[in-house]
């Protein structure tokens, strides 16, 4: 007979970003952040602020398995969490429970916890937004998980699409989340100050009248004209 698993399941001694490096990122715009990473790093578009006035946030992932309609990961997320971690929860993107609820998110809050993503769903939305913690999931339904588990916390996880893992650094807005690992977070944040130089520019002469660029002047110029 094979044995169950344990309840819990914790993984530590993940390596932990430059805490300068982090905040390096903070105030990036998510679509920044994409096009600093040609166009990948960002989580399924499911995956949304449950308040969209408060859905700015940055800092280090610590990555949890929490099961299909079981919330021991996230528990066991709570518990490891420091100040200014992002929880990742990888629900499966079940869609039968909620993975999260206004309770634990203000436990979260009051212990620093910098915002809370999940592919899964949550509860309680307007007590969540009352919380003030940052909180994406990929939707909201009223019934509550059981607390069977297991859950693994500290390992990589998939959410949204993209491979996590503890330590990774984590970027959300009103549009969405974006992951930058943190072996390229260097290499990204040199690309995307370019980017927001660039971006600073072109909003500039937007505001200044402009209505065209040089890239959509080349494109019209080669098109195949058909008619008079």
């Amino acid at each position: 007979m094979i044995d169950n698993p344990p309840l819990l399941t914790i993984h530590r001694g993940h390596a932990r970003p430059d805490p300068a490096l982090v905040e390096a990122f903070r105030g990036a715009q998510t679509s920044h952040l994409a096009d600093a990473m040609e166009g990948r790093g960002a989580l399924d578009y499911r995956i949304k602020p449950m308040d969209p006035d408060n859905a700015a946030f940055v800092g280090p992932a610590l990555t949890a398995l929490s099961y299909p309609a079981d919330v021991v990961g996230v528990f066991g997320a709570l518990a490891e969490a420091q100040p200014g971690d992002v929880v990742v929860i990888a629900n499966d993107g079940y869609t039968g429970t909620a993975v999260v609820g206004d309770i634990v998110a203000g436990m979260m809050k009051n212990k620093g916890i910098a915002a809370f993503v999940t592919d899964g769903l949550a509860r309680d939305r307007a007590g969540i937004a009352a919380a003030g913690m940052p909180l994406f999931a990929a939707g909201i339904m009223p019934s509550s998980p059981a607390a069977n588990g297991p859950g693994v916390v500290g390992a990589p996880v998939t959410v949204g699409g993209q491979h996590v893992r503890s330590g990774d650094i984590i970027v959300g807005d009103a549009d969405g989340v974006v992951v930058v690992p943190l072996d390229r977070a260097a290499v990204v944040l040199d690309r995307l100050n370019a980017i927001r130089k660039a971006e600073a520019t072109a909003i500039a002469r937007v505001k200044s009248g402009d209505t065209d660029n040089q890239r959509i002047r080349d494109i019209v110029a080669a098109a195949r004209i058909i008619g008079p």
